[in-house]
């Protein structure tokens, strides 16, 4: 009985606690705001951004102009098929398998042509905005919150395409190629949990 007695303030606690939704970020400032939270929140989708930016500015100024353009608009346009079809984790290993071609990228750093470093935005934009898109289907006002999501991505990706074009020192070129060796690395790791979790 004693024993009872001393979970009974815990039992107490744990019945009040509020109900939780996977991927319903709450902020408390409105649809908008919960959608800056939502992709600010989620690590992997700022990371594979930030590494499709590191990409195109290591291209130039006029790469990271393209993927200011492309890179949001695939988003945007991937978001909205995602609001509209029903949820879906997506292909198995996606995001593993982008994190390491977009991680590897960087990391060798060759000479791609701007309409390659378009192509690669526009696909991984796509798929990303898709599956954010379909996880705030079950939201009220998923299409606001997406919104947020795009205007996060386009601050993200302006900061990072800046920051990285006006890098003229060699040892900080080296340094955003180690930085995309570990996204690289990062996605062979997730790429490894998936085929371990699909067995």
């Amino acid at each position: 009985m004693r024993r009872m007695a001393r979970f009974l303030p815990a039992a107490a606690l744990l019945s009040l606690a509020a109900r939780a939704e996977a991927h319903f970020i709450t902020t408390g400032l409105g649809p908008v705001y919960d959608g800056i939270a939502h992709l600010v929140m989620s690590p992997a989708d700022v990371a594979l951004v930030v590494a499709l930016t590191l990409l195109a500015g290591m291209r130039g100024a006029r790469a990271g102009r393209t993927i200011l353009a492309v890179l949001p608009v695939s988003w945007l346009a991937g978001g909205l098929a995602g609001l509209e079809l029903p949820a879906a984790e997506g292909p198995a290993g996606a995001t593993g398998a982008c994190f390491f071609l977009v991680g590897a990228l960087v990391a060798a750093d060759r000479n791609l042509s701007l309409g390659v470093v378009a192509a690669l935005a526009a696909a991984v934009g796509a798929l990303e905005g898709y599956l954010a898109g379909s996880s705030l289907l079950a939201t009220p006002s998923g299409g606001l919150e997406l919104l947020g999501g795009l205007a996060a991505l386009l601050v993200i990706v302006t900061l990072v395409a800046g920051a990285v074009v006006s890098l003229k020192v060699f040892w900080a070129r080296i340094a955003v190629r180690v930085l995309g060796s570990w996204i690289a690395a990062t996605g062979l790791l997730m790429l490894g949990w998936t085929l371990r979790n699909a067995r």
